[in-house]
């Protein structure tokens, strides 16, 4: 049976096209089939929850977080960021290591994020595969995944250095950070050779989980996402880039400002944070909220990111607040969490926005979220209701817990 859903009489504001007053957003089996104004059909039988006074908007998208793989508050035992045996961990991935019953899963829905792409820490030169997913809804993770194709993460600067050098085994530098790329990637180049070679011949061939991951890499199949914030470390990534042809987008980007013109010639986007961090190394002594303006003046696209659990991820929006206040304009903080993240991750068919075929993950807030007193009322992700209006005098919104989808009181109900 079709389900339809009609937010209606809100500010609606779609993020890639102009604020609609009065506006209407409909939903058709958990897909947007129309975002109007007051004039929009209405289909019959249609769940209608009326928006006066709030602010509608699509759910905020995190671009780098270990949401579920390091579990606030569980020490080593939730700790699944980093598997730390290997420089080239291409093979891993996060998807293997998400708890969605951590605590960050509620919080993303009371800072109205639906969408989260969990990485890999940054210990390895080369950490894993990452994977998109929605924040609520699911039995399992798997039922709450966006997308696997999504990137591998990498590591440049402080982090690998001091993981192996401590280790007494390469790479312990900067040069040996980068060369364990570089042959990571030859040693890919040459497996796809071979790979290709055998299927001309019809002959069997040996799959390898790690050259597999890196040749999809050097296909385009999956972005590179790298870590990195010193500008000398940007430049590494963009040679190491331009060298071996894959598709870059800069994690962190902290001294991002100092190079902004050569990223945005180059046509690199940049996922910048966490903005509420201490200088707490070397590397991050040039931190400061107002270099994320610097580079979107420059012409560079950005996404903010928590980098949760560094930043708790419902602070999400307040960090896109403290941007503004530094310089970044309004419409480019929401644009950097939601459009932004999603085009440079390339889920914007899907999320980012509300248009026609994007899935209906939705927020209702009370009123301009780029204003710290306003608050979430309702959350949607795929057309359902995750976060609804508490009963009474209780402010706070209920989430809509995941057993009561199987029409149950409790998990032991």
């Amino acid at each position: 049976m079709t389900e339809f859903l009609a937010i209606t009489g809100g500010y609606v504001v779609p993020v890639i096209g102009d604020p609609i007053e009065n506006g209407t957003v409909v939903a058709t089996d958990g897909v947007i089939s129309a975002v109007g104004g007051p004039g929009t059909p209405v289909p019959d039988g249609a769940r209608i929850v009326e928006a006066p006074g709030s602010w509608v908007l699509p759910g905020f998208v995190e671009s780098h977080g270990h949401l579920g793989v390091h579990e606030e508050g569980e020490g080593w035992s939730g700790n699944d960021t980093n598997e730390m045996t290997d420089p080239n961990g291409a093979r891993f991935r996060a998807l293997d290591g998400i708890d969605i019953e951590e605590v960050g899963f509620r919080d993303a829905l009371r800072g109205g994020v639906t969408t989260a792409v969990i990485k890999p820490g940054s210990g390895n030169p080369i950490g894993g595969r990452t994977v998109a997913i929605k924040t609520w809804g699911g039995r399992t993770v798997d039922e709450q995944v966006l997308a696997l194709d999504v990137s591998v993460k990498s590591a440049l600067g402080e982090n690998p250095k001091r993981v192996y050098g401590d280790k007494k085994q390469t790479p312990s530098t900067r040069l040996g950070v980068a060369a364990v790329l570089r042959e990571a990637f030859v040693g890919a180049r040459n497996y796809a050779e071979k790979r290709a070679a055998a299927a001309t011949k019809g002959e069997p061939f040996d799959r390898d989980l790690t050259d597999e991951t890196l040749a999809a890499v050097l296909d385009g199949v999956l972005v590179w996402d790298q870590h990195c914030h010193r500008h000398d470390d940007i430049a590494t990534a963009i040679r190491l880039a331009e060298e071996f042809g894959y598709s870059l987008v800069v994690n962190h980007g902290t001294e991002g400002h100092k190079i902004a013109d050569v990223l945005a010639e180059k046509g690199i986007p940049v996922i910048f944070g966490p903005l509420l961090t201490s200088r707490s190394k070397v590397e991050l002594r040039d931190r400061a909220i107002g270099n994320l303006a610097l580079l979107a003046r420059a012409g560079v696209t950005v996404a903010i990111t928590t980098d949760h659990p560094v930043v708790p991820i419902d602070q999400l929006r307040l960090q896109a607040i403290l941007a503004v206040r530094e310089g970044l304009p309004a419409q480019t903080a929401l644009e950097a969490l939601t459009i932004n993240p999603a085009s440079i991750l390339r889920l914007q068919a899907r999320v980012g926005a509300l248009e026609d075929g994007r899935d209906a993950d939705i927020v209702v807030w009370s009123g301009d979220p780029l204003s710290v007193g306003s608050e979430v009322e309702r959350v949607f992700i795929n057309g359902r209701a995750v976060v609804e209006p508490a009963a009474g005098d209780d402010r706070t919104p209920r989430i809509v817990e995941r057993w009561e989808r199987l029409g149950r009181t409790s998990w032991k109900g």
